[in-house]
């Protein structure tokens, strides 16, 4: 399919919408140049930045038909903050001059407005669900271990743990990386248990948040279904 963003239009970095949908930009863009195998998007161009430590990196410049189709495929409850940073972009081309005066102007912008209406509508049916399950659990204090988690995806408790390790989300004693404890989608307690000895011996617990249930929830419900 073919992105019909004009020359000149403003596009969207991946690594913006890796920002936007809270994801690593190497999954994004793994993510865009499998919906444009499939042929649902259109390839993007490449384009180059410097990383944090100045060497040159490749980022996909994406149009805006297609960063809807990317954010709607990684992360449905965060379309809002792509709608808001399009309107931030847009805001900065030069606008047409508007006379009110013209009836064909009039009834061409009524027109187009209406089909946003509709449009914006149908999208928000569809991710429903989605937001509905965020919305019960983001805020939430409750916090559950992530073998109650993996039962809630339905997916098995080791393939789930060994799932999180690979995906560098986990490190190797089943923590968090510091990164994921930042955002708040995880939490780590101590208890001690007591050998035979009667030796005290610190152990640690990771636990999942209601931000990271609706993190867990997004990235891995795909593979439960």
């Amino acid at each position: 399919m073919t992105d019909l963003t004009m020359p000149g239009a403003p596009t969207m970095s991946s690594r913006e919408i890796a920002e936007l949908v809270e994801s690593r930009h190497d999954k994004v863009k793994q993510s865009i140049e499998r919906l444009a195998a499939r042929g649902v998007i259109a390839l993007p161009p490449l384009g180059e930045y410097l990383d944090s430590l100045g060497r040159r990196a490749a980022e996909y410049r994406v149009g805006k038909r297609d960063s809807y189709v990317i954010v709607a495929q990684l992360s449905p409850e965060f379309t809002a903050r792509l709608v808001d940073r399009w309107q931030e972009l847009e805001s900065r081309a030069a606008q047409p001059a508007v006379n009110l005066d013209d009836p064909a102007f009039l009834r061409g912008a009524l027109l187009q407005y209406t089909e946003r209406v509709i449009a914006l509508e149908q999208k928000v049916a569809e991710q429903a669900p989605a937001v509905e399950f965020a919305h019960a659990i983001r805020d939430t204090n409750d916090a559950i271990s992530i073998a109650h988690m993996s039962a809630v995806l339905g997916i098995g408790r080791n393939r789930f743990f060994a799932r999180l390790r690979a995906d560098h989300i986990l490190m190797a004693d089943n923590l968090p990386y510091q990164i994921y404890k930042d955002r708040g989608y995880f939490r780590v307690i101590e208890s001690v248990w007591i050998d035979e000895a009667k030796e005290p011996h610190p152990t640690f617990k990771t636990l999942v948040t209601g931000r990271g249930q609706v993190f867990l929830q997004r990235k891995y419900s795909a593979e439960a279904a």
